[in-house]
C-alpha cells in the first residue's frame, strides 16, 4: 500500500490504532464480505507504532501518520516518544491524530473511559510539552502527573510531529483550536456543516490567540466509489456497507426520522462494541439503518468523477486534506482493486484543480 500511494502521487498514508474493528464476528460470515474469507476474524490489527516504523523505510515522501490514537490506552509521553522516533526515520515530520477514544478499545480491557475530553486535554498539553521543551517535564493534573520527567528526544529540524484533534463536539474543537496543527472530523455530513463547525475552530483558535490557518482543515471519509453512480448505489445496498450506518450517532439517524436500533443516546462509533451484539441483533439493526442515511450521511459515494465533484465541494467549505478509506472493498475482490485505482484518478483530478 505505501509503495502503490507514492507511486500514484499521494501525499500521506495514514495507519489505525484498534484492537478490535467495528464489525461483530456474530456476523464475519460471506455473507457479510468476502474478506470473511480470506480472515477468520475481524479483529486482526498490527501495532501502528510497529507498522509505521516498518514503513518508514519504504515512505519516501509519503508523511505517515496514525489516525487516531488515543491517551487511555497509551500514556501521552508515549505517544509523544513514538512519534519522534518516526520523525527520525521519514522524510517529513509525522502526523498524529489524536482523539478521545472509542468504547471498543476502552471498555472490554477494562480501562477508564469516564472524562474522556479532560484527559484529552491534558494529554494534548504533556505532548506539546515533550515536542518543544528540554529538560525536566512537570505536569499535575487529575489524569496525569509528571514529576521531574525526562524526554530528551527531539525531532529533526523541520520534522516536529503535527498534531491533528478528532473533534466534532463544541469541547473537542475547542481543543483543536487550542492544541492542533489539524483539525480531523470523519461524522460530518455536508460540506455546510463542516464550514460551520470550521468556523468554530477559527474563532476559539483567535480567542486562544492562534492564527486560525495555521490550523490545517483535514477530513477522514470511508469511500464508496464504482465505475458508474448505479454501479456505486448497489454498493450501498451490500450489507458490509449498510453495517457502517450502525456507526452514525443517533442525532443523524433523528435527522432521517429514525431511531437507531441502539437508542436514542448512542453516539455511534464513540458508543460501538460489536461483539456485545448478538447475530440476530446485529442483523436487524442492519435491516433498520435508512437508505437515506445510507446515501446522505458521512459515506462519500460515486464514480470517481462524482467523488471528486464531492470533495470540491468540501473543499469550497475549506477542507484542504481528506484522507480516503475505500470500504467498497468490503464488497468484492473486483471492488477493493477498482477502488484502489480509482483514488489514483480522484487525487489527480484534485490536484488538477488546485493546481488551475
Amino acid at each position: 500500500m505505501a509503495r502503490y500511494a507514492r507511486l500514484i502521487g499521494l501525499r500521506s498514508l495514514m495507519a489505525i490504532d484498534h484492537f478490535q474493528n467495528i464489525f461483530p464476528t456474530a456476523a464475519w460470515d460471506e455473507e457479510f464480505s468476502w474478506l470473511a474469507t480470506q480472515r477468520p476474524t475481524p479483529h486482526e490489527h498490527f501495532d501502528y507504532q510497529a507498522v509505521l516504523g516498518h514503513l518508514a523505510g519504504h515512505a519516501g515522501n509519503l508523511r505517515l501518520g496514525v489516525g487516531v490514537t488515543d491517551p487511555i490506552r497509551r500514556h501521552p509521553v508515549l505517544i509523544a516518544q513514538g512519534m519522534l522516533t518516526l520523525a527520525h526515520m521519514t522524510r517529513h515530520a509525522p502526523i498524529l491524530g489524536i482523539g478521545a477514544g472509542e468504547r471498543m478499545n476502552i471498555d472490554p480491557y477494562g480501562l477508564d473511559f469516564s472524562h474522556p475530553v479532560d484527559r484529552l486535554e491534558e494529554a494534548l498539553q504533556i505532548i506539546r510539552m515533550c515536542f518543544s521543551q528540554v529538560g525536566r517535564l512537570d505536569f499535575k493534573g487529575h489524569h496525569y502527573t509528571l514529576d521531574g520527567a525526562l524526554m530528551e528526544l527531539k525531532a529533526p529540524p523541520g520534522r516536529t510531529p503535527i498534531i491533528w484533534v478528532a473533534g466534532h463536539g463544541p469541547r473537542m474543537l475547542e481543543l483543536t483550536a487550542t492544541y492542533g496543527d489539524g483539525w480531523y472530523p470523519t461524522m460530518l455530513a455536508t460540506p455546510q456543516e463542516y464550514a460551520t463547525k470550521l468556523e468554530a475552530v477559527r474563532t476559539s483558535a483567535r480567542v486562544a490567540g492562534r492564527n486560525p490557518r495555521d490550523i490545517l482543515p483535514a477530513l477522514h471519509r470511508f469511500l464508496v466509489v464504482a465505475p458508474t453512480e448505479r454501479d456505486a448505489r448497489a454498493q450501498l445496498e451490500h450489507k458490509a456497507i449498510r453495517a457502517l450506518g450502525l456507526g452514525t450517532p443517533a442525532e443523524q439517524w433523528a435527522r432521517v426520522g429514525a431511531q437507531h436500533p441502539f437508542g436514542p443516546s448512542f453516539r455511534g462509533y464513540i458508543d460501538l462494541v460489536a461483539d456485545r451484539y448478538d447475530r440476530r441483533t446485529i442483523d436487524e439493526a442492519i435491516a433498520a439503518v435508512p437508505p437515506e442515511l445510507v446515501e446522505n450521511g458521512p459515506l462519500l459515494w460515486g464514480s470517481p468523477e462524482q467523488v471528486a465533484d464531492k470533495l470540491r465541494e468540501f473543499g469550497d467549505a475549506g477542507l484542504r486534506h481528506v484522507v480516503l478509506a475505500p470500504v467498497s472493498g468490503l464488497v468484492s475482490k473486483s471492488a477493493a482493486v477498482y477502488s484502489l485505482w480509482a483514488i489514483r484518478g480522484i487525487a489527480h483530478s484534485l490536484a488538477h484543480a488546485r493546481r488551475g
